[in-house]
């Protein structure tokens, strides 16, 4: 199924943006009376009927409208950015393929990068979420420090995933449906960053015996998640 990102039909009109209008009709080649399929990033997904069709505009009929089932679980991946921009934007793939809800950026003592391109971001997320036929996007927040992170409001329950000698929980055994869960840059959290998260009610844990790369652990985080709710 070949979707298209229409969040403007929340407010009912009905043609695709100029991206996607070139894409439906240069690309993809659909015509006039031809069926496409949209989503409006907030769980809905649409079937219309196409009834004017140019490579600047494309403009259309809903036919029919259906929601994509919520999912059993609430996910929010707080992580750090990669030095290599690459490694980031895979992780911010795979997980929305995964599932996760809420994404945050965050700088730590031994982050290396500490901008992203947010509309470069937005456009993987998109790009993963139709490719995985999901309707409802995942929010990308605005990057923040470790400290502002720790002062913010969470889910009633927050995980810490690090590499220093503590006891640690296994992250498969701790699962719950609304989750919080940090992962930290290449060279990972201070132990000051640790001991912070922990005054803070987070519960450390492990990802497994490997140790692992940011971007994997996140998409480690995610999958043992989704897996469980299967």
């Amino acid at each position: 199924m070949q979707l298209f990102y229409c969040p403007e039909l929340l407010n009912d009109p009905s043609f695709l943006s100029n991206e996607e209008s070139f894409h439906c009709f240069k690309v993809l080649r659909k015509k006039v009376g031809d069926h496409i399929h949209l989503i409006d990033g907030v769980g809905g997904f649409y079937e219309a009927e196409i009834t004017i069709a140019s490579q600047k505009k494309v403009i259309f009929n809903v036919i029919k409208k259906w929601n994509q089932p919520q999912s059993p679980y609430s996910l929010h991946i707080a992580i750090a950015p990669t030095k290599n921009n690459d490694r980031f934007e895979w992780f911010l793939e795979k997980a929305t393929e995964i599932g996760v809800d809420e994404v945050t950026p965050i700088i730590c003592e031994h982050s290396e990068r500490k901008m992203i391109k947010y509309e470069r971001m937005e456009k993987i997320i998109l790009s993963a979420a139709k490719q995985s036929l999901k309707s409802k996007l995942p929010k990308i927040n605005k990057v923040t420090s470790f400290n502002d992170f720790m002062n913010k409001n969470h889910s009633s329950h927050c995980f810490i995933a690090h590499c220093l000698p503590n006891q640690k929980k296994k992250l498969k055994n701790e699962v719950v449906s609304d989750s919080t869960i940090l992962i930290g840059p290449e060279g990972d959290f201070s132990t000051l960053e640790v001991e912070v998260a922990l005054k803070n009610n987070f519960i450390p844990i492990s990802l497994g015996r490997s140790r692992l790369r940011t971007e994997t652990a996140g998409v480690i985080a995610c999958h043992t998640i989704a897996l469980h709710h299967e």
